[in-house]
């Protein structure tokens, strides 16, 4: 990947899937470029759930997966970063996470393959995520809290989700100077949309991300989910434009 000097780190359900018009003509768009686009998924699935999306939708491979909202992080051989894996480990604790959730029965534990993230599905009693945000920060377990779509909870190691992973990948993986778009449309994708680097909100987002404060680089676009990225790539780096940093 260090010798592309474009880069697309996405979303994917809601931002690079969803329009399947919109996506042939954002990949038609790169690939008519003279220099390849790099592209990293940023997703809140777990791998095989990705793998699925991506076999279904007949997605091109990244140079990159980051899932589990930014827990994990693996090359396109299926090979995982073994340093990130171990900076996930360090202090975290999904048992106790669990432990504190079940007093809470507005909680509904959502089936994943395994402890990276622990996350639940909010059923009917929004204030139960407060709540639960205080007992987990009343224990003092380290912790990342991400609430995102006005239903889902996730509860990730420290040091997680997706702008410190896309940030680890970034300066291990890319060149210094990438030209580099981010796009996201939900509140997880909120961290990696505000590192300051060219970003865009698609069209279609939920309300957590369209209520955003503005901030450096970040573009609002109209059009919905890969419409919006290509939208936002001609913003940044379209015909006369020069690179954003």
């Amino acid at each position: 990947m260090k010798n592309k000097k474009q880069l697309l780190a996405t979303d994917l359900d809601g931002t690079f899937v969803g329009d399947k018009d919109a996506l042939g003509r954002l990949l038609e768009y790169f690939n008519s470029s003279p220099e390849e686009v790099a592209l990293i998924y940023v997703t809140g699935r777990h791998l095989s759930s990705a793998r699925a999306l991506m076999a279904e939708e007949g997605l091109p491979l990244p140079d990159l997966l980051i899932t589990d909202v930014g827990t994990s992080i693996y090359h396109t051989d299926g090979l995982e970063d073994i340093n990130w894996k171990q900076d996930m480990q360090e202090d975290w604790q999904p048992g106790m996470v669990a432990e504190i959730a079940a007093a809470f029965p507005a909680l509904e534990r959502q089936e994943l393959p395994d402890d990276r993230r622990v996350s639940f599905t909010v059923t009917d009693d929004i204030g139960a995520v407060d709540e639960f945000r205080k007992a987990l920060d009343a224990e003092a377990i380290p912790h990342t809290f991400i609430f995102s779509s006005n239903r889902d909870i996730d509860i990730l190691p420290s040091r997680a989700g997706k702008g410190n992973a896309l940030e680890y990948v970034l300066r291990k993986y890319a060149r210094d100077d990438v030209k580099l778009l981010i796009a996201g449309d939900s509140g997880n994708d909120r961290d990696m949309l505000s590192l300051g680097h060219p970003s865009v909100i698609v069209g279609n987002a939920q309300a957590e991300l369209l209520e955003m404060e503005p901030c450096k680089n970040l573009f609002r676009a109209n059009e919905n989910c890969a419409g919006g990225i290509h939208e936002a790539w001609l913003h940044f780096y379209g015909e006369g434009r020069k690179s954003v940093g």
